[in-house]
């Protein structure tokens, strides 16, 4: 049941026409409350419920290995430790539909990512997913592919939802889902603060099929009686970690009561934490966990460099850096709101092109932060962490923690904005003597042993001597 802290259900709605079909596995004639398409199998209730519980009957061959039946305990998936059993190699032996394939084509995406060869075909088969990858890995799509092949166009109701903490990442997850929802003839729309909620009622009114929004604007839709959740049959919660968090765990809790509870759930995000299991337990029905580099907290791709430096150096090293850049894109993480403001306005007076993401812009200037820092206009981003998740930016050649985040799933979310789908990258951190406790918990917590060095501050050099070492981990 939703949570006291959303109100009533939305009013109920006309019963939808049904069609007659014939089940695809055991023959007997049935009704279905959505108009058949001639390319997609259709199955009476008993058959379709039956192929949820034992998944093996709808995975490819080569794939059956990697499923469980749904009353056996779940056992976790780690790609570094499988061959190519129980994963599809290529898209062309995952069951996809024509149309799927084409729209993957015109992307110019031929080849599936690790996370991708494991995880879709377990979504296409109704299997519930957990799945753990390095940003950068192709989670999105990894979603989205098998969101669409569950989705029926003719059904003018919300069948899929996606819930993002970020309206940034909301936008990034519909450009992707919409590029394949589109060749299915599926409608997507997107829920998120900051602007009018009437275009997205309007969509809603239209039916549209696929939800991608926050849990705050969400749950106002759901309050106003605009969003109907009960067709839901595919549910996927993006940055899984942040979502079941104290911050957005009773917003998140309050949505999923107005979602079928013999839905599909899947959950995704760069790192998983143990506490995420347990907590997801309560939503999910033996999830397979798929984990990709589980191991490997930062990337490989990644070349890493820690500096100790007092505080009042920083604004000149963060110069000496900026100026040495090469023209690539570089994105600047600080702690606080006011904070990445002030150091944009100082950067701003400096002559830097410079762009700053912080909670407190309106959402028009969030987006055109966002699109001048991806066309290169502005080629460096001031940011809190609400850049720090998900968000997929082409040629990110550097990150700088300007200042510690504070944990260290933040540190590899924040380092996963560059080096991303096996690009090289640099990420460089300062650590103050005020933040040296937190850092040696950073360390510590993920593992490796980061070579550190003390900044030169020799104001009679240009720039500083800097010598790139790759993060060696700890045996």
């Amino acid at each position: 049941m939703p949570s006291a802290s959303v109100s009533a259900r939305p009013r109920s709605r006309a019963r939808k026409p049904r069609h007659q079909v014939t089940c695809a596995d055991c023959g007997v004639s049935t009704s279905v409350p959505f108009r058949p398409r001639g390319d997609r199998p259709v199955y009476c209730t008993s058959c379709y419920a039956g192929r949820r519980g034992s998944t093996s009957a709808e995975l490819p061959s080569d794939a059956r290995n990697a499923t469980r039946r749904r009353s056996e305990p779940s056992v976790p998936v780690r790609a570094n430790d499988r061959d190519s059993t129980g994963k599809a190699a290529t898209f062309s032996e995952m069951e996809l539909s024509r149309a799927t394939r084409t729209a993957l084509a015109a992307m110019e995406i031929s080849e599936p990512t690790p996370i991708q060869q494991e995880t879709i075909p377990l979504l296409l088969a109704g299997r519930d997913v957990i799945g753990q990858a390095r940003t950068g890995s192709g989670k999105t799509l990894a979603f989205a592919t098998p969101m669409v092949e569950r989705c029926e166009p003719t059904v003018r109701e919300v069948q899929a939802l996606v819930l993002t903490p970020t309206r940034e990442l909301a936008i990034q997850v519909g450009e992707v889902t919409d590029a394949v929802a589109k060749s299915q003839g599926l409608h997507t729309t997107l829920l998120y603060g900051g602007r009018s909620a009437r275009p997205e009622q309007s969509a809603l009114r239209r039916g549209a099929q696929i939800v991608i929004g926050t849990p705050g604007r969400t749950l106002d839709h759901l309050r106003q009686g605009t969003l109907d959740l009960r067709s839901v049959r595919f549910l996927v919660l993006d940055e899984a970690d942040e979502m079941l968090d104290r911050g957005f765990a009773r917003d998140v809790e309050g949505i999923l009561g107005y979602t079928p509870s013999e839905r599909q759930t899947a959950m995704f995000s760069a790192t998983l934490p143990d506490w995420v299991a347990t907590t997801a337990a309560k939503h999910l029905r033996q999830p397979a966990t798929v984990e990709v580099d589980a191991d490997l907290q930062t990337l490989p791709s990644v070349t890493h460099l820690v500096y100790s430096i007092r505080r009042d150096h920083k604004i000149g090293a963060l110069r000496s850096l900026l100026d040495e850049r090469n023209g690539e894109a570089v994105i600047v993480f600080g702690k606080t709101k006011h904070g990445v403001k002030k150091l944009a306005r100082q950067l701003d007076e400096l002559g830097y092109p410079v762009g700053a993401l912080q909670g407190n812009l309106r959402q028009n200037a969030r987006e055109r932060v966002m699109r001048e820092f991806r066309s290169g206009g502005t080629p460096i981003l001031v940011a809190t962490n609400v850049a720090a998740r998900g968000l997929d930016i082409d040629g990110v050649g550097q990150v700088i923690n300007y200042d510690l985040p504070d944990s260290p799933q933040l540190f590899t979310h924040r380092v996963g904005r560059t080096g991303r789908m096996g690009r090289d990258g640099e990420a460089i951190t300062f650590v103050t003597p005020e933040e040296e406790s937190k850092w040696r918990e950073i360390d510590r917590s993920l593992g490796v042993r980061f070579i550190r060095r003390p900044w030169n501050d020799d104001p009679g050099l240009q720039q500083p001597v800097r010598r790139r070492s790759r993060v060696k981990r700890i045996r």
